[in-house]
């Protein structure tokens, strides 16, 4: 029976396209796209970063997304049995070939998903006042909130509206607009080498390298994992909903160089009120380490 990496290999060159082609669309580095074709994952950060470049290439040349993961859930065990997994110590760098396209296709997306969003916003407040308007004896609805969001907003002293009765003698309350989540980081580093961060945004894998005074902003809906190095810690600045939010200098475990956390929704609250983020504030979510060992995902 075919491995994944002989699945995956079989399948790309069924479509005739080559490795440089399938690192340029997905943003993964071939080298790290030829280590899968061997079954090699020794030099792949680990952890959940290596689940995502066998979805990505999977789902690139067709094949099964979930057939792929199992393949590799069960290659990673049976490895571990054969042979221990020796220790790799390196610094996580750009996960991305350095002749990658220009930016500006990616800008122009990220411009049209946002331009849509704030759309939609504004179209679900038109429509709600239109509602009151109309009906004013109507129970009031809180507006849709993101899980984060809404989190977000407990812990700043602001409560969703709930549901009242109202009569002709009742002012009915204004309608309350969605709310988001935002997350910004900001690179504020002097040196030659600019930081660089790896990140799950509702499960999609995406790498981003910083430029001088750059900054980056995310707007997670369920879920934001993120991934940089420890030698990258003093180099960044984050802050979430406009509040300075204190990073780690250095990994939860003892193990590797790279540090890495996640922001959901059961979190969100502690890290606002404690304003850093730490294994208390994160409670108990940091996410897995790159150097640990994969079968244990």
């Amino acid at each position: 029976m075919s491995s994944l990496g002989e699945k995956l290999r079989q399948a790309r060159e069924a479509r005739g396209v080559t490795i440089s082609e399938i690192a340029e669309q997905t943003r993964i580095s071939s080298h790290y796209l030829e280590a899968i074709e061997s079954d090699d994952y020794r030099t792949l950060p680990g952890g959940i970063f290596n689940k995502g470049f066998v979805k990505s290439y999977a789902k690139y040349v067709g094949v099964d997304e979930q057939e792929a993961l199992q393949d590799y859930a069960k290659l990673v065990s049976e490895q571990a049995v054969n042979q221990p997994e020796p220790e790799i110590r390196h610094r996580p760098e750009v996960l991305t070939d350095n002749n990658r396209g220009s930016m500006l296709p990616t800008l122009i997306f990220a411009a049209v998903i946002l331009g849509l969003m704030t759309w939609g916003i504004l179209s679900a407040v038109s429509w709600w006042q239109t509602q009151q308007t109309a009906n004013t004896a109507s129970n009031v609805k809180p507006a849709n909130v993101s899980p984060l969001a809404n989190a977000a907003s407990n812990v700043n002293g602001t409560t969703p509206a709930t549901n009242t009765n109202s009569n002709a003698n009742t002012e009915v309350a204004p309608p309350v607009a969605p709310g988001e989540l935002t997350v910004q980081f900001k690179s504020i580093s002097t040196e030659p080498e600019k930081p660089n961060i790896t990140s799950f945004i509702d499960g999609t894998y995406e790498s981003y390298s910083f430029q001088t005074e750059d900054t980056k902003v995310y707007k997670p809906q369920q879920t934001f994992k993120v991934r940089y190095s420890k030698w990258q810690a003093k180099n960044l600045q984050l802050t979430i909903n406009g509040k300075p939010i204190t990073l780690p200098e250095k990994p939860f475990k003892a193990k590797g160089e790279g540090i890495e956390f996640e922001i959901n929704k059961t979190n969100v609250a502690q890290i606002l009120q404690a304003g850093a983020i730490t294994p208390e504030s994160v409670g108990g979510t940091v996410a897995p380490n790159a150097n640990t060992n994969v079968a244990k995902q």
